[in-house]
């Protein structure tokens, strides 16, 4: 009895540990952004109040949260997130793992979020390859939670297995490189102007226990901005 009280007190200690571990960790990227933000910028030939000029595509920082709900064998899979809106999330957020992309917030409530996943044909999300900047669209079959299909890459592109994908930084919801896997196979027919490429998702959403949400500061700047240009 005292053996099995006791590994249930350690249990919920490592839990505990882990959570304070995923905050601090992420605490530590905020701020290894901004002094990489800062470094990037410096040119000290300008004056001072350009020195540290920073690219408003690269002002965002992370909010940590726990996962406390994943479907994974669902045609639309959901994750639920332990933080919500008084924790600074808002919809349409990104959300990423220490892997890689994980998916993007659909609704929040005061202390929760809904995050659609990767795992979910109703996001598609922009990739590009590592090595030559190509980019398309990242969209999942429904069927294997460990794979997805990449679109749109024209057939002179050059291929091989185990290139990496990366975020392509063509939308406000995720910044430019973050993993999002390797490809996996691919073909294409003399007919087709189109690979079918096979990629192996970065995140094992089976295994996913804490992610971070991206706070990108300019949203609502560059979101009303683009709308204004649509509207004239």
């Amino acid at each position: 009895m005292y053996e099995w009280s006791n590994s249930v007190v350690e249990f919920f200690k490592l839990r505990t540990a882990n959570d304070n571990l995923s905050e601090e960790n992420t605490t530590l990227k905020n701020q290894v952004i901004k002094l990489q933000n800062k470094l990037s910028t410096l040119n000290p030939e300008a004056k001072d109040s350009i020195r540290f000029r920073i690219p408003p595509e690269m002002e965002y920082q992370f909010i940590s949260a726990k996962v406390i709900n994943c479907s994974t064998n669902k045609l639309q899979n959901y994750i639920t997130l332990n933080k919500g809106s008084i924790d600074g999330i808002k919809p349409d957020m990104g959300v990423v793992s220490d892997e890689g992309v994980v998916g993007i917030v659909k609704t929040v409530s005061k202390r929760f979020s809904v995050v659609i996943p990767i795992l979910n044909p109703k996001i598609e999300i922009s990739s590009k390859f590592k090595r030559n900047n190509y980019s398309g669209g990242l969209l999942w079959s429904g069927e294997d939670y460990r794979y997805a299909n990449l679109k749109d890459i024209a057939r002179h592109v050059e291929l091989s297995l185990g290139d990496t994908l990366i975020t392509s930084g063509l939308t406000s919801t995720f910044p430019e490189g973050v993993p999002v896997g390797i490809i996996e196979d691919f073909k294409i027919k003399e007919s087709d102007a189109y690979y079918k490429i096979k990629v192996k998702l970065a995140v094992n959403f089976r295994t996913l226990s804490h992610v971070k949400v991206i706070d990108y500061l300019n949203y609502n700047e560059q979101k009303g901005l683009e709308k204004k240009s649509e509207e004239q």
